[in-house]
């Protein structure tokens, strides 16, 4: 096929797929779904945190959970990463090294530690001095954060780990944290207390050891506010409670300024990860908190991503039910049930190229074609 050819069938399928979307917008769907399915022998699992590779990370278990296990897919091959010892291991965040965070059951006797896994080898990270951990968060230069009790499991404090090295980020004058994510600067976003004489914690980033509180909606009682993703620019996200403590609402911070996202039409809903483009994604109720569904959050278009699926995922009988993670590229994932089987599985969303994206890849084949051809001409 001649480049201008390709040129014209670049053109005509914009054209094409143009006219396309707007006489079929309402059953176009703007995502693939994908269930990402659970280990051999289980039924059940639960994606948290993806790579800006795609990789994905969670647990699965069987109809109990008594056999937690960490998990990692890699496109549609789902691998045990185990864990130390014992059985119970949960994966929480994965970098672009493919390095994954999370914690296993060491001895089996339920104190669990923070580990990191670097293929399928576990390793344990010190803690603070006390008997529990976990890390829920790493970053592109292998910086981890979680949390760990102190010396005696007297207190909970938010950490950061460079190596297995563990440093007491320190809270807002109370006497526990915890940390649930880190970005590409060191920037580290959870919750602190802020009173030896409250248990209320607020949402807290962290630059270095400097806690700064982040505040709420209105809400004053215990957990008011926390944070749970941020961005490499310093945006975080989480919940908080509203004026009058009567409910969590998802909540966008930029700086100390908190923004509610709103509902899906019920009264409750939670902000868990946020991409460098501002996109956040969770959960809402739906109107009369009937039903918890995953939701995407862009600026203040919220939107329920059951509506976005496409009519053979719905008739399978899949309900998204929460958004735990999305990369720089848009893919989301998290938990969907299946009103069919009764079983929870992880899930995958990845957005469906635009048809200016396919005239753009088939003009790329001019420009590949072409180039090849003037390499061939001067090397002959």
């Amino acid at each position: 096929m001649s480049c201008t050819q390709i040129a014209r069938l670049a053109a005509y399928a914009a054209l094409s797929l143009a006219l396309g979307s707007l006489t079929s917008q309402a059953n176009a769907a703007p995502y693939t779904f994908t269930d990402l399915g659970a280990l051999p022998g289980h039924t059940n699992s639960q994606a948290n945190g993806i790579n800006d590779v795609g990789q994905v990370v969670g647990l699965s278990y069987p109809g109990v959970v008594t056999d937690l296990r960490a998990a990692l897919w890699n496109g549609s091959t789902i691998t045990d990463l185990g864990g130390a010892s014992g059985t119970l291991s949960r994966a929480f965040a994965i970098n672009s090294a493919g390095q994954v965070v999370g914690f296993t059951d060491v001895a089996g006797n339920g104190n669990q530690k923070a580990t990191v896994w670097n293929g399928t080898t576990a390793t344990v990270l010190t803690t603070l001095g006390g008997t529990i951990s976990g890390a829920s968060g790493i970053n592109n230069s292998g910086q981890i954060v979680g949390y760990s009790l102190t010396v005696g499991n007297v207190a909970q404090r938010a950490v950061l780990w460079n190596g297995t090295t563990p440093t007491d980020l320190g809270t807002l004058g109370g006497a526990h944290s915890g940390a649930n994510a880190i970005n590409s600067g060191g920037q580290v976003a959870g919750w602190a207390t802020f009173s030896t004489a409250s248990s209320a914690s607020r949402a807290t980033i962290w630059n270095g050891t400097i806690a700064t509180d982040l505040g709420t909606l209105g809400g004053s009682f215990s957990y008011s506010s926390v944070a749970n993703g941020i961005n490499d620019v310093g945006q975080v996200v989480g919940f908080s409670s509203t004026t009058g403590n009567t409910i969590s609402r998802a909540t966008l911070w930029n700086g100390t300024v908190a923004t509610d996202l709103g509902t899906l039409g019920g009264t409750i809903s939670y902000a868990n990860s946020i991409n460098n483009a501002g996109l956040v994604v969770g959960n809402s109720f739906t109107a009369g908190n009937a039903a918890q569904h995953a939701t995407l959050w862009n600026g203040t278009v919220i939107t329920d991503l059951n509506t976005l699926l496409d009519a053979s995922a719905v008739s399978a009988g899949w309900i998204l039910q929460d958004a735990k993670g999305i990369n720089a590229s848009g893919w989301i994932v998290g938990t969907a049930s299946n009103s069919i089987s009764g079983f929870e599985h992880a899930f995958l969303l990845t957005p469906v190229p635009e048809p200016e994206t396919y005239a753009m890849m088939l003009a790329g084949l001019c420009l590949v074609g072409f180039a090849a051809r003037h390499k061939g001409r001067r090397s002959a």
